[in-house]
């Protein structure tokens, strides 16, 4: 009997395991999210600097964008535009993103804790 309970355990465990594996994606902390829709800012969650809202929604507005882009922070901030959108307009708008704003307040963090 024990001998069951053991091997349904063993394999419940391995099925946890196994599924944080493959849905456990690399993903961190989302610092704020903008849904695009035909070069309209459709919804938005997050904190997101002004300057670069307004920038954002002008290139998706010339371009009549429908996408989504995205600033996670893991270790390092990162930026993520849809795939749908070409490279050059992606390149553009990594170019008005701030880096340096999430940068600097974690330095400015960092010193308040040392």
């Amino acid at each position: 009997m024990t001998e069951t309970v053991f091997k349904v355990l063993f394999v419940l465990v391995i099925f946890i395991i196994a599924y944080k594996l493959i849905f456990s994606g690399k993903r961190g902390l989302t610092l704020f999210e903008m849904h695009f829709k035909q070069g309209r800012l459709n919804r938005h969650k997050g904190k997101i600097p002004e300057k670069f809202e307004r920038d954002c929604r002008a290139i998706a507005k010339k371009h009549k964008l429908t996408c989504t882009v995205r600033a996670e922070k893991n270790n390092q901030v990162r930026l993520h535009v849809s795939a749908n959108v070409g490279d050059n307009l992606t390149q553009q708008i990594r170019n008005i993103f701030p880096f340096e704003y999430y940068d600097r307040k974690q330095v400015d963090h960092s010193k308040l804790q040392g």
